[in-house]
């Protein structure tokens, strides 16, 4: 007695969902997964509300993009207001000349007067920790959310590109209503698309 031969009985296993990778432009709607497997698309309707929740993800970009320059020139603001107090006392206690919180020779002048020279390696002020670790947070989402909306553009599904490109161009719209002429005209303007980071 042979148990080993099901006589033609093939039982066909289960399968679950299968997501399809195309690695061309394509317009599939179903069995498409997006970034994860478990995001896996089976109806229209999920499909379509996918491709709004991408372009949620665009519109986020776009506000964590100014959210960054904003809170940059909050820290500024409060640099420079406590470097204007600053300045002012140590002119008035050291008798400064020119009114800069550092000794009247600076490190260039010194490497010209004694010939050695001298390697400025910090170029700006310092920043609290606390700002820090602010403007850290801030950059670390946007480089994640940039290179998420990137592997949703790999999956070569021109539908869920239109969603990225529409969701940054609305977000764009609604976030970056004002513009510094002066900036832009000076070549300065903050130009950086939705790039990786």
């Amino acid at each position: 007695m042979n148990h080993g031969d099901h006589g033609g009985h093939d039982m066909p296993m289960p399968m679950g969902p299968k997501c399809s990778m195309n690695m061309l432009w394509n317009t599939q709607i179903e069995d498409t997964c997006i970034v994860f497997r478990s995001w896996h698309i089976s109806t229209t309707s999920a499909f379509v509300f996918s491709c709004v929740v991408i372009a949620g993800l665009g519109v986020f970009y776009e506000y964590l993009r100014v959210a960054q320059r904003n809170l940059d020139l909050r820290i500024a603001a409060t640099l420079s207001a406590q470097g204007k107090g600053k300045a002012a006392a140590a002119a008035h206690s050291h008798g400064s000349v020119s009114g800069r919180d550092s000794p009247e020779i600076d490190s260039e002048e010194a490497g010209l007067l004694t010939g050695t020279l001298v390697k400025k390696t910090n170029v700006g002020t310092p920043l609290p920790f606390t700002a820090r670790v602010a403007r850290a947070s801030l950059y670390g989402a946007q480089v994640f959310l940039s290179f998420f909306l990137m592997l949703v553009f790999m999956t070569y599904n021109a539908y869920l590109i239109l969603a990225t490109v529409v969701g940054a161009a609305i977000g764009h719209f609604i976030f970056s209503a004002h513009m510094d002429i002066d900036a832009v005209l000076s070549g300065g303007g903050d130009n950086k698309g939705m790039a990786c980071h």
